[in-house]
């Protein structure tokens, strides 16, 4: 393949390029008023390759990341760009958790099941858990509280786990207190009730745990040991009452070197140490959730985060609409949409169309998640030419099952389906994200880190995707050293184009494929070549991928289309290019 590492793309395809390359008389054509493009192909200046981490959940989703640990993992990795993808109900705890009254091992709330689990630590010697009517809390109305008791050394505890449906115990804590109310029973000066709560994962820490131990101290103390943080509180013997735990304020004094704000409830547990006590009514207040507050309070966790962690870093926030089919937003006023209650995902195509329109009604991009999740290839590839792929702008290609993927995207190329394929890293733990399943990361030739720049690029096409790990050379489709990739060629004679592929680890190739824009099956009709040049005629695609000597496919860049004639479809203004004899 070619050497280079980016390319200027020009609005014109002029008569010296054109000669020198295709070897044929073609001039710039001048498009007609009913489709010239509204914007030039055109940029500013030389595009460079930017690379994107295109969806990545922090706090105000379900899993165990904090954005400190993601801008972490952007900067080993080489990554210039994080987009925040968290799930839009979430972010506004809508359908989330209120209480939890002990009244059983399930108890439901709002369509969601709480449920306990118990286990044990260490090997108490004796242990009673009991849902009991009496006695429970005074201020719980009716209904039934929890005793747990339990004999043995320090370490010997008997535990409660708790475990909300659909996840809706978790949420960001920057704006949460918990609270509980407690009756001890039997209380030795080495007994205590322990009230656990799992926090999210952060930089030089592992996942952190937050844990209030009740029982006979003097006063309220602080400490912390490495991702342990351990706040003791008094207790009075035989009368109930009510601990409000403020973890913003506990967290900020148990670690000061990290954003407190940048942790979720990710787990919750309940244990006793030789100690008998009851307890009853837990609830979660969420102070900043209503309406659009969710959303302005995720920008300053953000923000606090990246103050610490996020030099030379470049991230943006978006949105994952995740009650129909997933759709990743980006850019646009981030307004959520109307939820449904409880927050159930319904898959219908009509509401996950109805929801594009919304969206876009709003500005930006709109990305088709993880599109197998409920549909194999052949319905999947159905229901995108039938309903033109829901009206997304993008669609998560490079991702498991990969090769299905590759399938659906040379059936899109065949049939003029002028969506932008990218890749999908989905990292709701921000461990690894070399490592996790999913580590496609996207590039795009922008002008620079813009949100425009690269919303523009993301439109038109002028994006790859790689493997996290094992490829981060870059692709591109050039015609006279200009970049086309994604455009779509109108001309009756074939055109010359070059594929490039850089940076090959050892062992691996580069391959043309080259593919029919007939607009005839539901099935790819393609081949492919290892020359780094190839001659398009009208009515084909190119498209230029990575395999390593292995055979797996780790780099894939979007197609470039000649046509003849104008498809089914309109093509994007912005995709156009008009040549003429």
């Amino acid at each position: 393949m070619h050497p280079g590492t980016s390319g200027n793309v020009d609005p014109t395809l002029t008569r010296r390029a054109l000669l020198s390359t295709a070897g044929a008389a073609l001039t710039a054509g001048v498009l007609p008023p009913s489709t010239a493009p509204t914007e030039d192909w055109g940029t500013a200046g030389p595009a460079q390759p930017v690379s994107m981490a295109m969806h990545i959940h922090g706090p105000f989703s379900e899993g165990l990341a904090s954005f400190s640990a993601h801008l972490e993992q952007a900067r080993k990795n080489g990554v210039d760009v994080i987009w925040w993808t968290d799930h839009d109900f979430r972010i506004a705890a809508f359908g989330h958790r209120q209480a939890v009254h002990f009244d059983g091992a399930a108890e439901p709330e709002a369509g969601f099941a709480w449920k306990w689990a118990e286990a044990t630590e260490g090997k108490p010697t004796a242990t009673v858990a009991e849902f009991v009517a009496s006695p429970h809390s005074p201020q719980d109305g009716t209904g039934k509280a929890l005793r747990l008791r339990a004999k043995g050394k320090s370490r010997d505890i008997l535990w409660y786990r708790g475990q909300s449906g659909n996840n809706t115990m978790n949420a960001c804590i920057a704006d949460t207190e918990l609270t509980l109310d407690v009756l001890p029973e039997t209380l030795p000066k080495d007994g205590s009730l322990l009230f656990e709560l799992q926090l999210s994962n952060h930089p030089g820490k592992g996942v952190l745990r937050l844990r209030y131990q009740i029982g006979p101290f003097a006063s309220a103390t602080h400490t912390a040991a490495g991702a342990v943080g351990t706040v003791q509180l008094p207790v009075k013997p035989a009368q109930w009452q009510e601990f409000t735990f403020v973890l913003l304020d506990d967290i900020a004094k148990l670690w000061p070197d990290i954003a407190a704000g940048d942790n979720a409830l990710t787990g919750l547990r309940i244990g006793v140490q030789n100690a008998g006590f009851v307890v009853d009514r837990l609830t979660f207040h969420r102070k900043r959730r209503a309406g659009q507050a969710g959303e302005q309070l995720r920008a300053e966790v953000i923000a606090a985060a990246a103050a610490r962690h996020g030099a030379g870093l470049t991230h943006y926030r978006a949105l994952e609409v995740s009650l129909v089919r997933h759709l990743n937003w980006f850019g646009g006023d981030l307004q959520f949409p109307p939820f449904p209650s409880p927050p159930v995902r319904d898959n219908s195509p009509d509401l996950t169309a109805s929801m594009v329109k919304y969206l876009r009604s709003h500005g930006g991009l709109v990305c088709w998640n993880h599109p197998m999740d409920v549909a194999k290839r052949d319905e999947l590839v159905r229901l995108m030419l039938e309903r033109d792929f829901l009206g997304v702008d993008l669609v998560e290609i490079g991702r498991k099952p990969y090769d299905d993927l590759m399938w659906v995207l040379d059936v899109a190329a065949r049939n003029a389906l002028f969506f932008t394929a990218v890749g999908s890293s989905d990292d709701h733990d921000a461990k690894d994200w070399a490592k996790e399943p999913e580590h496609d990361i996207t590039y795009v030739w922008a002008t620079s880190k813009s949100q425009p720049d690269l919303l523009a690029a993301l439109t038109k096409g002028a994006a790859w995707f790689t493997d996290l790990a094992r490829y981060r050379g870059s692709l591109d489709l050039r015609i006279g050293g200009v970049s086309h990739m994604g455009a779509v060629l109108m001309s009756k004679t074939a055109v010359k184009v070059d594929a490039i592929a850089t940076g090959l680890p050892s062992g691996a190739k580069a391959e043309v494929i080259v593919g029919v824009a007939d607009e005839a099956a539901a099935v790819p009709s393609k081949k492919a070549t290892k020359s780094s040049s190839v001659t398009v005629s009208p009515g084909h695609y190119v498209r230029v991928q990575v395999k390593l000597a292995g055979g797996e496919v780790v780099g894939v860049s979007n197609p470039l289309w000649v046509l003849e004639k104008a498809p089914k479809r309109p093509i994007p203004a912005v995709r156009l290019r008009n040549l003429e004899l």
